[in-house]
């Protein structure tokens, strides 16, 4: 019998592991590229990196975020040598704030980056190229926001309370005292809202803060305990001095102090009153989302006597502008709690050829007496995961035309090879910079039966 072999030793079948590169460390890197979402592309010693803040070309110093596998995060922390489109930032906190990465770009360079972004995801996944490109579809650069989510945290062992936004790459919050893309109504409030919330006597018991600025300006306060009177006169001081109204979140559903006041925004254009509470989706760029709606109308071309389809209609800031144009417009949301509010938003526009229906739109669309009809057109707005269930039975609807209001170009381009498949071609599309300063993309794109 052989004798049994001891203490032999066996390498892993991957090899030796690299050793990790620890959070904080500064690396020397040369930048070959940008990224789909407007990150520096960097290749060092078998790892690619992605670091924030820098341009193609650019010889930087950064700072590692995290590290996982060969895929490295940093920020750009120095430029050695600068590219020739690099601006100096515009906000003070860049770099730091994870809410605007690319404003080191001029704003017609983040509209060219977004631009390349969605037409690469449409001809990569896809194989398509529209027949013909509409132009960005943009606003103001600066002062657009006009909601905003303040984070606060209390920090026990430095006991001092944190306000601002989270940093880029981390939790951690950077204190913000001012922020350039908010609307001027929320300027003030933003400035004034850390001392404020420091008085309050149980600052550990505090959650975010939401801002909002629209047919009323308002601050929503997210509290894990009951305030004492002494607070809550504190908090109704400070919105009394920035004519704004306070709503509460603890317990339940957001509510206002003073029952009778209520929110809402405005479609200029069609002379519209969308009311909406805290929590509810509304874009947060007005002046976009205006011009948004009229281009949707218009690629759409409505008949008066047409039976048009809104999907993930949320509050009717399609259904209502179209309800306006054509014979009937049936409107259908997820979320049951927005359905109610579009139609009480119909009805108190005096929009009768308008119905709303509640439907989980992660499934295809089955035999819903919504549908039965069929339609001569479609909108549909989808979130980041978009509407593959739904478009595979879209062209059973009996539509000729579709408005695609997409918020992620990739899963656009996936729903774009099924719509192909069913026998629309992409005649138009165009990006929709509701987020100037960021390299968030939306796009809009039109379909036609063929």
């Amino acid at each position: 019998m052989a004798k049994p072999v001891r203490g032999l030793r066996f390498q892993p079948s991957g090899g030796s592991r690299a050793a990790q590169i620890p959070v904080g460390k500064k690396q020397r890197l040369t930048i070959e590229r940008l990224a789909n979402d407007g990150r520096g592309i960097a290749f060092l010693e078998g790892r690619t990196w992605f670091i924030v803040g820098a341009l193609a070309g650019e010889e930087v110093e950064a700072r590692v975020l995290g590290a996982h596998g060969k895929v490295v995060e940093a920020r750009t922390e120095r430029v050695f040598s600068a590219s020739d489109l690099r601006r100096p930032a515009p906000c003070a906190h860049a770099g730091r704030c994870g809410g605007c990465s690319v404003q080191h770009l001029p704003h017609n360079e983040q509209l060219a980056l977004k631009q390349r972004m969605l037409a690469e995801q449409l001809s990569r996944v896809a194989g398509v190229e529209p027949e013909e490109w509409a132009a960005p579809l943009s606003g103001l650069e600066f002062g657009y926001r006009r909601r905003a989510r303040v984070a606060v945290r209390w920090d026990a062992k430095a006991k001092k309370l944190e306000v601002g936004f989270r940093a880029a790459g981390s939790q951690d919050i950077v204190a913000i005292d001012e922020c350039p893309v908010l609307v001027q109504p929320l300027q003030p409030i933003m400035s004034r809202l850390p001392a404020m919330l420091q008085r309050l006597s149980k600052p550990q018991a505090l959650g975010h803060v939401e801002l909002f600025s629209g047919s009323a300006i308002a601050v929503l306060l997210r509290h894990m305990a009951p305030l004492s009177a002494a607070d809550l006169e504190i908090l109704q001081a400070f919105c009394a001095f920035h004519e704004a109204q306070l709503w509460l979140h603890g317990e339940g559903e957001p509510q206002p102090v003073d029952p009778g006041q209520a929110l809402g925004y405005r479609l200029e254009p069609w002379n519209l009153q969308l009311a909406y509470r805290p929590g509810d989706f509304v874009q947060v760029n007005a002046g976009v989302n205006e011009a948004m709606v009229a281009q949707a109308l218009e690629w759409l071309a409505p008949q008066a006597d047409e039976r048009v389809l809104d999907l993930f209609c949320g509050l009717g800031n399609f259904a209502l502008p179209l309800a306006q144009k054509v014979r009937e417009v049936v409107a259908v949301e997820g979320v049951a709690t927005m359905v109610a509010r579009a139609a009480e938003n119909a009805a108190s526009n005096n929009l009768h050829n308008t119905r709303f229906f509640q439907a989980d739109l992660s499934q295809p669309l089955s035999d819903a007496e919504w549908a039965r009809e069929g339609f001569s057109a479609v909108l549909l707005d989808p979130p980041r995961d978009g509407a593959f269930e739904v478009v595979r039975k879209l062209a059973s609807l009996g539509a000729k035309r579709l408005v695609y209001v997409s918020c992620n170009p990739a899963t656009l381009a996936r729903d774009t090879v099924e719509l192909v498949r069913q026998g629309y071609r992409l005649k138009r599309a165009g990006i929709l910079d509701m987020f100037p300063q960021t390299a968030h993309v939306e796009a809009m794109a039109l379909f036609e039966a063929s």
